[in-house]
């Protein structure tokens, strides 16, 4: 690795390293450590007030007669202190007089190599040696072998595979927070458990991914355990462990291949984590229905938890254009059908998770609106599939996204409606847009106009019209999210119906639905939360 050189050394000072030693087991440390520790003056590591150090008995065969050593004691770790500046005013104290029993030998001359456990840079404590010294004394980090790697190999699973992500968390974070930010990712590790394990299973439930979650333990070393995290008991954790969600596409194909392994006893001296994994079990899992909403076309719209239940998928149902927006893992299968068979959708989808598959049903915009969310409950009334899970995970609608690139037109009261007569007769339409006319409420139009059904917002223009002004704003979205993007303000008289289609979206104001011209010559539109009393 490039070495830190500062534009002005003192002459004759020693180099410091921040040295990665590996995750435990003393064959993991590079060869460059080995020489760096070896010929080393002064050989410096953390240590907690009992004074054993976990870096240094990995590198202990490597220290040689005459090496300096410096424990850097941490004066607190998760006790209270009497410190004036409470336990941040301890811990700064402690690395800056670290830090400068570590410059007294570089300034009399002496190399320093400062060991870490793992990596020296990956939530190390190295770290907070080299921003206080690195911009002094000529340095260079060596790096080594993370937690992270060695609990995947353990395991015998890949982190990530193809375009998957991996999101590295501390297990310090709220469990809100966390959950929020484990919904959103691929694969993902939950380092510093210890105490936090309650809250990160919380997070890891609460996030739907629980079941998929593994735990590893000293990884590499002859006190190494691992299993599925929901076989962990708490009170046995300690704060070098982790939780591991692997590669969603490599675990289906392992288990496919192998089953789940699962050791939770310490593997004995010599022991050999191959032949625990060939000892491990397969733990069937039972099918469910997901509904997930994907928002109305970008990307960025789509939320953690649906990203995370198309991702544990094993497979995926919709209308096609719907699919296509959705990218697939090895492990997935996509079954696309037409755009009006949503009975015989929703009946294939719990069919298949009836047969133990774990389905996610996707749906443009939010699932719950117009959308499959119901046609699945509706169709799984049928006894035959009243024992399969159903979960409704939200998304972004079309009228939220379209609203948004005007201003804020549902800023009051507002109602949405379905122009389409297709699962309802038209007088009930009308009577229903006539009511929310006559309220004044703001109305989101959906299914405006198709090739087949011109009339009907020709015939709602015209009933609107007999109770809004013909100036009153009007919002037509077309493709909000997608490639094709247009958003057109224009007003109730001057709507022209032939230029709208199915990819269409309307927001009709109320009578206080304002259109304001800007500087720029811009215009938004609003309608603001008071209304006039009568």
């Amino acid at each position: 690795m490039p070495e830190t050189r500062p534009a002005e050394t003192a002459g004759g000072s020693g180099r410091l390293y921040g040295v990665g030693v590996g995750p435990g087991d003393p064959e993991l440390i590079t060869l460059k450590a080995a020489r760096l520790i070896e010929s080393a003056d002064v050989v410096a590591y953390h240590a907690a007030r009992h004074g054993r150090s976990n870096a240094r008995a990995i590198a202990a065969g490597l220290l040689r007669d005459g090496q300096i050593e410096e424990p850097l004691i941490y004066p607190v770790t998760t006790e209270t202190t009497d410190h004036p500046g409470g336990y941040q005013g301890a811990i700064d104290e402690f690395y800056a007089e670290a830090a400068g029993r570590l410059a007294a030998h570089l300034d009399a001359g002496r190399d320093v190599v400062v060991l870490a456990e793992g990596d020296p840079f990956f939530y190390g404590s190295y770290m907070h040696m080299h921003k206080r010294l690195a911009h002094r004394y000529p340095t260079e980090v060596v790096p080594g072998v993370t937690s992270v790697s060695a609990a995947s190999a353990v395991l015998g699973r890949p982190l990530m595979e193809r375009d998957e992500v991996l999101t590295v968390l501390p297990g310090t974070l709220p469990p809100a927070e966390l959950a929020a930010r484990l919904a959103g990712t691929d694969s993902a590790a939950v380092m510093k458990l210890g105490r936090t394990f309650d809250g990160v299973r919380e997070a890891l439930a609460k996030a739907g991914r629980l079941d998929d979650a593994w735990y590893v333990e000293r990884a590499t070393t002859e006190r190494e355990r691992s299993g599925p995290l929901t076989d962990v008991d708490p009170d046995s954790v300690p704060y070098f462990s982790l939780a591991l969600l692997p590669s969603p596409a490599a675990t289906a194909f392992v288990e496919e291949g192998a089953g789940k392994a699962g050791r939770l006893a310490p593997k004995e001296a010599g022991g050999n984590s191959d032949t625990a994994r060939e000892e491990g079990h397969t733990e069937a899992t039972g099918g469910s229905v997901t509904v997930v909403g994907l928002g109305p076309g970008d990307p960025l719209w789509l939320t953690p938890e649906a990203r995370a239940a198309l991702a544990s998928a094993d497979d995926l149902v919709g209308y096609l254009p719907y699919l296509e927006r959705v990218a697939t893992g090895a492990h997935q299968r996509k079954h696309p059908s037409d755009n009006r068979v949503e009975a015989e959708r929703a009946a294939f989808a719990l069919d298949l998770a009836k047969r133990g598959r774990r389905v996610a049903v996707v749906s443009s915009g939010d699932p719950g609106v117009f959308a499959m969310a119901a046609a699945v409950l509706e169709v799984s009334e049928d006894p035959q599939w009243k024992d399969v899970p159903v979960r409704v995970v939200p998304g972004l609608t079309a009228a939220q996204a379209v609203a948004s690139r005007a201003g804020a037109p549902l800023g009051h009261d507002f109602c949405v409606i379905s122009l389409s007569d297709r699962l309802k007769p038209w007088p009930v339409v009308a009577a229903r847009l006539g009511a929310a006319a006559a309220a004044d409420l703001v109305i989101a139009v959906y299914n405006p106009a198709s090739k087949t059904r011109r009339e009907q917002l020709v015939n709602a223009r015209e009933l609107l019209l007999e109770h809004r002004d013909a100036d009153t704003p009007v919002i037509v979205g077309r493709d909000v999210g997608g490639p094709a993007e247009a958003v057109r303000i224009t007003t109730l008289g001057d709507l022209d119906p032939a230029t709208v289609d199915m990819r269409c979206l309307l927001i009709i104001g109320s009578s206080q639905t304002r259109a304001v011209q800007r500087s720029d010559g811009s215009t938004f539109v609003y309608t603001p939360r008071h209304y006039p009393a009568e």
